[in-house]
């Protein structure tokens, strides 16, 4: 039986990287991404839906809802902002909370909306973290905060619902667009590409272990 999964930020880096891997393995794929020309084209290549649209819309996120009605064996919150790196004494507070808004609501907001399909096929939700979530790196303080407040929401969330598998996954530095963004060019170029994480991804919802946070290299 064909298995269904909905990945956001799926248009680049780790996210089109999964939908590839996916793909490849056989999955139907719902891809999402705020840019439609960018998104259109991959999912093209894979066969997939592509519904563009921003994950933080309400509106957005209940047309991906409805895509997914007839079942869903696998949620990917890839979908991520940097948003500003001043240090938090200077940190603007609006931009803030846009981030959180982006990186930490809009994920829970996509569960909330995708658990009764999840629920019936036994599904899996895979909340992209990092390890700014858990060190205390200077200028990361906005970002990290997001992503420590979207773990502790996926821990409690594997104990709410235990017939759903949720893990809150770090994937280790990427040479993504994010990185570039974030440390500059030549820095991001010397990590490894999406594709490796992706294809630790794809062996982690093979063997499906336990809830919990994941480091994939």
């Amino acid at each position: 039986m064909t298995k269904t999964a909905l990945i956001t930020g799926a248009s680049r880096g780790l996210g089109l990287e999964l939908a590839r891997a996916l793909a490849a393995d056989g999955w139907r794929l719902v891809l999402t991404a705020r840019g439609a020309e960018a998104l259109d084209p991959v999912a093209a290549e894979l066969g997939a839906l592509a519904l563009a649209g921003d994950v933080a819309d309400p509106a957005h996120r209940e047309r991906l809802a409805h895509a997914v009605q007839d079942g869903l064996d696998l949620l990917v919150n890839n979908a991520s902002g940097l948003g500003p790196m001043p240090p938090l004494a200077d940190y603007p507070l609006d931009e803030l909370r846009e981030l959180f808004q982006v990186n930490t609501l809009a994920p829970l907001a996509l569960v909330q909306a995708t658990l009764p399909s999840l629920r019936r096929h036994g599904g899996t939700i895979v909340n992209i973290s990092s390890d700014a979530a858990v060190e205390a790196y200077p200028g990361w303080g906005g970002y990290g905060a997001t992503k420590a407040a979207l773990e502790q929401l996926s821990n409690v969330l594997a104990v709410e619902e235990p017939d759903v598998t949720v893990w809150w996954v770090d994937p280790g530095e990427m040479n993504t667009a994010m990185l570039a963004a974030a440390v500059g060019a030549e820095e991001a170029g010397a990590a490894p590409g999406p594709e490796k994480a992706a294809a630790a991804l794809l062996r982690l919802i093979g063997e499906r272990p336990a809830s919990g946070r994941v480091g994939v290299r």
